[in-house]
């Protein structure tokens, strides 16, 4: 048998098989069904003329049976017509009359004679009349019907065999929207979007534990997500207290040979808090659909913010591309975090005395381009998981700036690239949905 992945395919290749064999087999059904009918009519036509037969007997004084037949019945039985014939014996199996001049003694197997018989008692008298008909001059019109039954009821029936599968597969398919849709709310679910639970209404009877069970273990997984996500955000809140206490500890302290690396020291730490608070912050977030926010002026916050920083490093950064505002479908705050990050990132690896370029483009998209020395293509694909370095000797981050890129990404249906530009250095390109134009009052 063959074997198919798809529900569907299977349920319609059974009906096809099971439509193929009722095609074979239903027209000879009715056609042994309508040889069944017509030997009956033809058995019950054979009794009565029997009993016609036997309505024309009689008895003489002298005790000898007589035969009596009207002229219609005489031609019914001639031979010139030779259609019928009948054949009458008494009791002892001797031939009284026939419609044949020669007529043979009734044998011990005279009952497989094609026709009928009746018994009459006639003056003391069994009598057998026995009635025939020749098959090989039946009716035209009957052998017309047997002839061609099974060629016009075969024509007539594939058809109808063939809408009957259209219509049930039609049916079937109507049946399974439910767990279409079910299909289609299951592809919304993941890490963002754990609230989401497969719809009960209108599912099968046979499906229904199925779905029930897979809405019972997201709702486990939902838990899991939250305890997870609890601890992070429980973690990096627990340590911010200790490092402001140690930061101010160290802040009373003559300068002393060392200070200035312990300030660098939890000015790292407090960092990697800091992204540990928007990582917890991202999990938990639900995005209003019908939320903008304008790229030019987020970039323009996040180059403002990051410059000093830049300049710290003796490096710069500017703002390019359109000076006009750009809607996009999305949260101002996350998108300020992501590109923030990826800002910050290209400082720490552009040359100094080069530039960091923030690039707003009119179709939604933003490029953050560096001077520095690239990235590999074999680890373009991992620089996004979190705390994954391709240096793990640098101290200087935990590897998690890219990751809160690629979350903020994905929250908002959005996509980015990486690529090594010609002239040396990474670009990284943000592309966002366009919100719609609002239509103008009139």
């Amino acid at each position: 048998m063959f074997r198919f992945k798809s529900l569907t395919s299977r349920i319609v290749f059974l009906h096809i098989v099971a439509v193929a064999v009722a095609a074979i087999f239903l027209p000879l059904l009715l056609l042994w069904l309508l040889n069944s009918e017509i030997n009956q009519l033809h058995r019950e036509a054979m009794r009565d003329q029997a009993a016609d037969l036997g309505q024309n007997l009689s008895v003489d004084a002298a005790g000898k049976v007589q035969l009596n037949l009207p002229d219609s019945l005489r031609g019914l039985y001639s031979d010139a017509y030779g259609r019928y014939r009948y054949d009458i014996y008494d009791a002892d199996g001797h031939l009284l009359f026939s419609s044949h001049r020669e007529a043979p003694r009734l044998p011990a197997s005279a009952n497989r004679i094609s026709g009928a018989s009746v018994t009459k008692l006639l003056g003391g008298q069994t009598l057998r009349i026995l009635v025939a008909e020749d098959l090989s001059h039946r009716d035209v019109i009957i052998d017309d019907i047997v002839s061609n039954f099974f060629r016009r009821v075969g024509w007539i029936t594939i058809p109808i065999l063939l809408i009957l599968l259209a219509t049930d597969i039609l049916i079937f398919r109507r049946a399974v929207t439910p767990l279409l849709r079910a299909s289609e709310e299951a592809r919304s679910i993941g890490p963002a979007r754990t609230d989401i639970r497969l719809p009960t209404e209108g599912i099968p009877s046979e499906i229904l534990p199925l779905v029930t069970a897979v809405n019972q273990a997201f709702d486990r997984l939902e838990e899991g997500f939250h305890v997870q996500r609890q601890f992070t955000a429980d973690a990096a809140h627990q340590l911010r207290t200790p490092l402001a206490i140690l930061r101010t500890r160290i802040e009373t302290l003559d300068a002393a040979k060392g200070t200035r690396e312990l300030h660098a020291d939890i000015e790292s730490m407090s960092r990697i808090v800091s992204q540990l608070l928007e990582i917890a912050e991202l999990d938990t977030l639900v995005l209003d659909p019908g939320e903008t926010a304008d790229l030019r002026a987020v970039c323009a916050e996040v180059v403002g913010s990051i410059a000093p920083y830049a300049l710290a490093q003796r490096k710069d950064i500017a703002l390019r591309g359109t000076d006009s505002p750009v809607q996009v479908r999305g949260n101002a705050e996350m998108l300020q975090r992501a590109i923030f990050n990826l800002a910050e990132n290209a400082i720490k690896y552009t040359a100094e005395r080069t530039s960091v370029d923030v690039e707003v483009h009119d179709n939604g998209s933003v490029q953050v381009r560096d001077c520095g020395p690239g990235i590999a293509p074999a680890e373009q694909g991992l620089i996004f998981q979190r705390f994954w370095r391709s240096d793990r000797q640098r101290t200087d981050g935990a590897g998690l700036g890219l990751s809160i890129v690629r979350g903020v990404v994905d929250d908002h249906d959005a996509t980015v690239r990486v690529e090594n530009l010609p002239s040396g250095g990474a670009q990284f390109t943000l592309r966002f949905r366009l919100a719609k134009a609002e239509p103008a009052a009139s």
